[in-house]
């Protein structure tokens, strides 16, 4: 890389200050113009930073400065932001889910191709040392053959701590299209591609309450399913086993596990970039030492691997972090949320290559 990579935000609610505390302190990175349709939140996220240019969304989408759209909006819109910045001629990065419904994601990936320019998707806390470090132990045969793995997400709600929870619980939200990025990208980093899912799902009441913020007591309805579960068959014949729920109150079990015919993994928190990861052996559990990844990672070091990756499709290198990885784990939870629905398998149309391992990174603070 030669000069840094211009980055243009659009979307400046909770997430946005760690994306622009990592940029911050990344010189491949320069954040040079931010879009909210609130102007004095945006206004306010950048204050600590100097220099950035606080613009609609037409005007960053016209800047001839930005190289890269980081779309922070929610959900809902992140298709309509993502195709705005596609038409532009400029390469995008979005959070998480590439788009509401897989089809959106495919008309943002379709028009993606047609413009040759790049999509990328978080989460990136793949490319930290926890998922890769379990994943280089994968690679080197320390557990054997995969057999199988178990993913457990549990939590009350986030209506607890989010001033403004309401995009999570109606279509879009839910806790598989809001945490399962997080666990299915792992397991597809760590297991590759799922072929086919079976399902189910339920929710425990009618309406949440807010728990904090100017809304604090302010009852919001619920519309989607709450607590979800499944099996995702892998295209290689390892079976993952997903809970992910807002209704459970607490939960023991290991975030990830994976379970070869030599051995065990404790996986950590895929919502981290590290973590220990646990082997287990003839003398019980041991821990391994960081092997892969990077190091000291933060939400934001997906848009610098994605900047780093040539352009020249040329030399074989998927994003890591790319959408075509992002458009899987989006119709594995849609596969899944209709098996659920149905009582029936699934089968998962879409496929992905998996993703390149990181090799050890220094720190990146």
């Amino acid at each position: 890389m030669g000069q840094p990579v211009n980055v243009g935000v659009v979307g400046c609610g909770a997430i946005s200050a760690q994306y622009f505390q990592t940029i911050d302190r990344l010189p491949q990175l320069r954040l040079v113009a931010v879009a909210d349709l609130d102007l004095d939140r945006a206004r306010e996220a950048v204050r600590p930073y100097a220099g950035v240019d606080v613009l609609s969304v037409a005007e960053l989408m016209a800047d001839p400065r930005v190289d890269v759209v980081l779309n922070l909006t929610v959900p809902a819109a992140h298709a309509e932001v993502a195709l705005q910045a596609i038409a532009a001629g400029k390469d995008v990065y979005c959070e998480k889910p590439l788009a509401a419904t897989a089809a959106d994601a495919a008309r943002v990936l379709e028009a993606a191709a047609a413009a040759r320019v790049r999509v990328g998707c978080a989460p990136d806390t793949v490319l930290g040392t926890g998922t890769q470090t379990a994943r280089n132990a994968i690679d080197d045969g320390l557990i054997g053959s995969p057999i199988a793995a178990t993913a457990t997400m549990m939590t009350p709600g986030h209506e607890r701590w989010h001033p403004n929870p309401d995009f999570y619980y109606v279509p879009g939200g839910g806790p598989l299209l809001d945490m399962g990025p997080y666990y299915i990208s792992s397991l597809v980093t760590l297991l590759g591609p799922v072929a086919s899912v079976i399902g189910a799902a339920s929710r425990t009441r009618p309406k949440r309450t807010i728990g904090s913020g100017p809304r604090q007591g302010e009852e919001i309805p619920v519309l989607v399913d709450t607590h979800v579960t499944g099996v995702l068959v892998h295209a290689s014949g390892a079976l993952s086993t997903l809970v992910m729920s807002f209704d459970g109150v607490a939960t023991k079990a290991p975030n990830i596990e994976v379970h070869g015919e030599k051995g065990s993994l404790v996986v950590p928190d895929p919502n981290r970039f590290d973590g220990p990861v646990l082997i287990s052996g003839p003398d019980g559990w041991r821990e391994l030492p960081e092997s892969a990844g990077y190091v000291g990672a933060g939400r934001g070091v997906g848009l610098l691997d994605f900047a780093a990756t040539p352009v020249d499709q040329n030399v074989g290198q998927q994003l890591r972090a790319g959408g075509s990885l992002a458009f899987h784990v989006l119709d594995v939870m849609e596969s899944l949320l209709a098996a659920a629905g149905s009582g029936t398998a699934v089968t998962v149309t879409s496929t992905c290559e998996r993703p390149r391992p990181v090799a050890l990174h220094p720190s990146v603070s």
